[in-house]
């Protein structure tokens, strides 16, 4: 979805999905509990947040909501759209982000949201973004749509409640920033819904006049290269025609991705299976906080791992039985120390049986999934909150 920082410190496209984040060894919400499973996944029905842990020494809180209501629609014959919309915090002093509850108005069409903050010097790009396309925001599926440091400083899934982060830590927001709400709107969810427009909002936890740790969201990702089951057949069950069709409906930065995860991750060219892994090199050093996985509706398993297979290996994420409703950031007990050429392997298992158990997925047809941004399509992210090491 964006070119962001991988865990390696390198500049790479990936697109996202959602998890909710926090850090260190405390609990994530304190006040409130992770979603409930729901098997057909037929949307999340009324989101309603828990109250906020109380406010920390230092710390205000700033809610921010889109400007008008807006009705997605989703391009070239897709179920998906991801609109970007561009707000302000209203910054006139360095500060830190320190937690926040994003807040879905519409929880039947709002199937992630990501927050990626905009540097001053950078918001002239996202105002003329939002100047040029019809009606509120813009499309985006590749990220924030915005040349520059967009750096993902928060996002909500199910499961996900309030994030609070550890005392301490916080995602580094200078004096005039903005912020740019992603969201991924699922239309095969809104099917039969009441309701056909969303204005979403977030409430941050905002900290101003201390120095904190400075956190980044790191993002590692694994190919999807799952195929058809023998029961099923159709034109999308051939590769190049999945991976042709993930491009029309959401263009050549994403449909290019399952070509380029196989490079990363030295693959000469494409295994088909249920299972596939990625090793990741580190390119510097890092002080790991807390860990997520993400998944689509066909995920089984997640598993991150470091240095697997020698006397060093730890497994800092599994997930053996995976929900796509509880999507809850996984804090570490302690933090884990990552140095220069460890290597992290993110592991994921998908299943396209499951296409015949889920009701949004049953009106389709059968495809060879690869690595693309809807609901239909799938992922395998894992995803590190930590800071970096000089």
């Amino acid at each position: 979805m964006k070119r962001a920082r991988r865990l390696t410190v390198a500049a790479i496209v990936l697109a996202m999905a959602g998890a909710a984040t926090a850090c260190g060894g405390n609990p994530v919400n304190p006040t409130g509990q992770a979603g409930s499973s729901s098997p057909s996944h037929n949307g999340h029905g009324q989101f309603v947040p828990p109250s906020p842990a109380p406010l920390r020494a230092g710390e205000r809180f700033v809610t921010l909501t889109m400007a008008q209501p807006y009705s997605p629609s989703a391009p070239n014959g897709g179920t998906d759209e991801y609109r970007c919309f561009l707000v302000d915090p209203e910054l006139t002093t360095g500060a830190y982000l320190t937690g926040s509850q994003f807040l879905p108005q519409n929880a039947d069409l709002v199937h992630h949201a990501i927050f990626f903050r905009i540097k001053p010097e950078d918001v002239a790009k996202a105002h003329e973004a939002d100047q040029r396309a019809p009606g509120e925001g813009w499309q985006c599926f590749s990220g924030s749509g915005i040349d520059g440091d967009d750096a993902w400083v928060a996002h909500w899934a199910p499961g996900a409640n309030e994030v609070l982060l550890d005392a301490g830590l916080g995602y580094e927001l200078p004096p005039g920033s903005r912020l740019v709400m992603q969201v991924h709107y699922n239309l095969l969810a809104a099917k039969g819904s009441a309701g056909g427009t969303d204005q979403s909002s977030i409430r941050l936890r905002v900290a101003e006049g201390k120095s904190l740790t400075a956190l980044e969201t790191f993002q590692v990702a694994a190919p999807v290269e799952l195929p058809c089951t023998a029961q099923e057949s159709g034109p999308l069950c051939d590769r190049n025609a999945a991976v042709e069709d993930v491009t029309k409906r959401f263009g050549e930065e994403v449909g290019r991705m399952s070509e380029r995860l196989l490079r990363w991750c030295s693959n000469e060219k494409p295994v088909p299976g249920a299972t596939q892994q990625c090793d990741i090199p580190m390119e510097g050093a890092a002080t790991i906080h807390a860990v997520a996985g993400h998944m689509h509706l066909l995920g089984r398993s997640i598993k991150m791992e470091i240095n697997p297979g020698t006397p060093q290996a730890n497994t800092i994420l599994d997930i053996p039985a995976y929900n796509f409703d509880d999507q809850a950031i996984r804090p570490l007990a302690a933090p884990v120390q990552l140095n220069k050429g460890d290597i992290v392997r993110v592991t994921c298992t998908h299943d396209a049986g499951l296409r015949k158990l889920i009701p949004q997925l049953q009106p389709l047809p059968p495809r060879y999934v690869v690595w693309g941004d809807g609901t239909s399509d799938e992922m395998c992210l894992g995803l590190l909150i930590g800071a970096l090491k000089a």
